[in-house]
Order: C-alpha cells, then structure tokens, then sequence
C-alpha cells in the first residue's frame, strides 16, 4: 500500500503536458481486436487501467509491443475467441468494451461484471438493449455477461433510454460490422465519443454523427489495421487548472484541445480563475479570493461529472455559499466526509451538496474514494496548512499519468511513501 504526503503552502508554477485521454483509450485499445491487421496507438496514457487492458489483450492472445511509454503497436490476429472472466475484468468498468468487440469480430463474448470506481448504480442495462437490438441474446449468469449474435448481426434503430456514453460506445463496436444500417439516438456526445468513431472510421468503419444526438452507421464487412493519435484528456487538463486556481498559481496547460475545455474553462473564470487560451495549450492563474458558484452537471457539452471533485475544493475556500447538483451519480458525493475532515462545511442531501466556503483548509488524513475524489484530496492538500496524508492512491493511478511527478515539476512538495496495508485505519484512530 502507498499514500502520498502533501504539505500546502505552495502555489503551483510552471508548464504541465496532458496526456492521452484515459476514457478514449480503454474503448481504443479492446477495438483494435476488431482489425485484420496491426494497430499502432500513439499518446497512449502510463495510466493502470491501460495496463490491465494490455494484460487482458496479452491474455487472450494478442501480440502487444510497447514502442516508447505512449505508444503500442497490437495485433490480435491470433485471438480466436473472446472470453474474459477472470479478475481484470473486474478491476476496471472499460472491460465491458470487450463486449461489443466480441461480438463485431467473433460473434459472441463472455465477459465478467465489470468494476471501477463505486459511484453508485450503474447498470449495463442500454448496453445489452443495443446488443439485442442488432440481433443478439444476451444474459447475465454468476456475475458473467454472455452474449451471442447467433446468425449475425443486424443494423437496427436504437434509442437509448438514457444518454450512456459506455452503452453508445459499445453500441457503436458492436454495429461496425452489423449488416445494413444501424441508427442510434439519445447518444453520448463526449470528446471521446468522437474519437473511438474516429478510429474505427480510420480502419474503415462508416460512421457519421458522432458527437451529434444521432449516430448513423453503414456496416462494413471488415477493419484494417491503423495509426492513430488519441486525443488529450480533458479532465486530467480541468484538474490541472483546478490545482492552478486553488494554489493562486500560474500555469502553463500544454497539449490540450482548447475545444474540448471550454465548460471547464467558464466555470473556473466564474470562481475566480484568469485563463488565457492558445491553439494547444492555455495559461491559468489567480488574483484575489475565490467566488461562490452554483453548477450543475450534464452530459457533454455540460459540465462533466468526472470534475465535480476537484471543483468542490475550490468552492470549500469560495466566499460564500454554493450548490452543485449532481445530474450523473448517485455517489459522487462520497468525499464529502475526507474534505470535512480537513475543515470543509460540506453538506449533502442526495445529489445536491451544499458548499459553504470557509477561510482555509487544515492538514489531515484522508482516504481516496474514487479516481477524480483521490485527485480533489491532493489539491486540497496543496492548500490545505499542514501535511495531509493521502491513501488509496490506487484510485488515482487508474486516470493519472505519473501525477505525483507532475506536480512536483510544479513546485508541489509531494512524495509517495510505501506504507502497511493497515496504515489508513491505524492513522485514522490516532
């Protein structure tokens, strides 16, 4: 077990590069089993859910050879089946993929429940309507998800109940090779959304709409192999000027797609924040207090979920009082208590918390509850008077590339330190 120590007090400064997108990789990296030939990936994220993802390909038989520390090339033309029921498909929720890649390439798949951060319910409910939609069966048995095109697949009209960017991405792997035409409506419209279409495409698929309400796809009888690029991650870059704002200091946001940024950029000028914008990169600082706000979060292009912690930091030292509805997840909320214990006046009533800002945070041990709450305790450690200790940084090694590295490139006082497996509990009854 590791935590990682900060000690506030030190406004960040200098010039940080993002990195590939994590959501983009995790459906990029099982599509490439679709393709006839090699893929090469590049801007590949050193994140762990990338590499659960090559071990997975590894497992079942697909040749992965790392060219530099972003970029893979893989070839899955020795995979003959797709059957993934051991404990990396339970590691991480991306495994679902592997799914609607089973059934674009061999027909079927078998692939276990998968994990990931607890944020509440989150059923695969419109992933197996997609699936039925186009032709196949698909039932769940001792946590294992089955499903079998039989015949084939058939494009069809699908409209989801609810917008699901895993169910339309998977919906979108499963239909590439689908006979006719398929239609999806009520779709996901996030960046990476557009970007998996855009691989796909670049290995022949035809798909159109993406990152519109309506997807349409014309199946295709097979893939090649391609190069591509995946985009940067546009929450690991919000996180990066959230930690700007917080510390009042001045950074530089290289490789970032300005585009893809823009709600997370309003909303940090709206609390204070000073943002310059360039054609890959921007520049954010702070002068004076920061200011109550009130948000609310939606599916692209609102403001997203996945940056609500971080966000949360910077209205807990906010003059006066604000609210953030939570229109994603039942649990997002659940940092709430790590961020109190570092004197917050936090409040939640189901997915409404009430912020009330306060003159500044004090040191304490707290625990990561998820990948974007393990992120929200560093920053607020960085403000915080004091050396904060911060545990389960397991949870923040499956979206953030070499975060403590970056950080301290910034000027962070920050280290990882090995501790005992019981470190947490023993330092919270002290």
């Amino acid at each position: 077990m590791e935590k990682l120590v900060v000690t506030g007090g030190r406004p960040l400064q200098g010039t940080v590069e993002i990195g590939g997108a994590k959501n983009a990789a995790v459906a990029i990296i099982p599509a490439t089993l679709i393709a006839d030939g090699p893929c090469v990936l590049e801007n590949v994220p050193t994140i762990s859910d990338v590499s659960v993802l090559m071990e997975i390909m590894e497992d079942m038989g697909a040749e992965v050879h790392a060219m530099s520390a972003h970029s893979y090339v893989i070839d899955s033309r020795d995979i003959s089946s797709c059957e993934i029921i051991n404990e990396n498909a339970r590691r991480m929720r991306a495994s679902y993929y592997f799914l609607g890649v089973g059934l674009s390439k061999f027909g079927k798949a078998s692939v276990a429940l998968p994990g990931g951060c607890d944020l509440g319910e989150r059923p695969i409910d419109q992933h197996l309507k997609a699936f039925e939609a186009l032709g196949a069966t698909a039932v769940v048995k001792d946590d294992v998800v089955h499903v079998d095109a039989g015949s084939g697949l058939k494009g069809a009209h699908i409209f989801f109940d609810i917008v699901s960017v895993g169910a339309t991405i998977n919906a979108m792997l499963a239909a590439v090779k689908a006979e006719g035409r398929t239609i999806l409506e009520n779709v996901a419209k996030e960046p990476h959304i557009v970007d998996v279409a855009n691989f796909l495409n670049m290995m022949g698929a035809d798909i159109r709409g993406a990152g519109t309400d309506v997807i349409k796809i014309r199946g295709v009888s097979r893939l090649r192999g391609a190069q591509y690029f995946i985009i940067p991650d546009q929450i690991e870059a919000g996180t990066f000027i959230a930690a700007a704002v917080a510390t009042g200091g001045k950074v530089t946001v290289d490789n970032i797609t300005p585009k893809h940024l823009e709600t997370i950029i309003s909303r940090m000028r709206e609390v204070g924040g000073e943002i310059s914008v360039d054609e890959e990169s921007l520049t954010v600082s702070r002068n004076g207090v920061l200011c109550a706000t009130n948000v609310r979060t939606m599916p692209h292009p609102g403001f997203p979920t996945d940056m609500v912690p971080q966000f949360s930091v910077l209205l807990t030292m906010a003059e006066g009082t604000s609210v953030i509805t939570e229109g994603i997840w039942s649990n997002r909320f659940r940092y709430a208590e790590e961020l109190r214990k570092m004197g917050a006046s936090f409040s939640v009533d189901g997915k409404i918390a009430t912020i009330n800002g306060v003159d500044k945070l004090h040191a304490a041990t707290v625990m990561s509850t998820d990948l974007r709450a393990g992120a929200a305790m560093v920053i607020a450690g960085l403000c915080a008077e004091g050396t904060t200790e911060v545990y389960g940084v397991e949870y923040i090694d499956r979206g953030y590339e070499d975060f403590v590295g970056k950080l301290g490139k910034l000027g962070a006082d920050i280290k990882r330190v090995e501790v005992p497996d019981n470190a947490f509990a023993a330092a919270s009854e002290v």
